[in-house]
């Protein structure tokens, strides 16, 4: 199993647009990603899930976050970086069976013009501290609300163009 990760709780993201865009392109080039969107987490995730407790909420999630071989993190700037709600998800997550020397691709998302680049090298050092293989390859999507459509589509020719190029990658790796 493998799965893409929207990494915000905020209801209609971008950050799941682009998780089922991402979908659909992997599943036309025959890779199958599930996705999990960060808005499922259970509301007292940082009562019940951190520290060694695992609740009866969490524990689907933590099976199928066990089960993934590959990951890709669709990230949205958060305040110059990225969600808190990302970094609880990660804490609440069993160590290190959860991560470690699995296989991660980033994406970063803003509505500004630099598509969170800092957002994803922090983000790039929690995936190094966890031992995960993280591609090379990130993708920066700024302005994300004029990439997307309404149906959910990437149009930008170039946006598209490194897309694939990620998309390739993150098949063979």
């Amino acid at each position: 199993m493998n799965l893409i990760i929207s990494g915000t709780n905020r209801k209609r993201s971008n950050s799941l647009r682009v998780a089922k865009f991402y979908q659909q392109e992997l599943l036309r080039k025959g890779e199958e990603f599930e996705i999990l969107s960060l808005e499922d987490l259970p509301d007292n995730l940082s009562v019940t899930d951190l520290y060694g407790q695992r609740s009866e909420l969490f524990a689907p999630i933590q099976e199928k976050v066990s089960a993934a071989r590959k990951f890709i993190f669709i990230i949205p700037e958060y305040n110059g970086s990225y969600p808190g709600i990302l970094k609880l998800f990660i804490d609440a997550c069993s160590f290190p069976s959860s991560f470690y020397h699995k296989k991660a691709a980033l994406v970063g998302l803003s509505t500004g013009k630099y598509g969170n680049i800092r957002g994803i090298d922090h983000f790039t050092g929690v995936c190094n501290y966890l031992r995960m293989h993280v591609l090379p390859l990130k993708i920066h999507i700024p302005l994300v609300q004029n990439e997307i459509d309404e149906e959910g589509n990437i149009a930008d020719p170039l946006t598209l163009k490194f897309i694939d190029e990620q998309l390739e990658e993150i098949a063979k790796y």
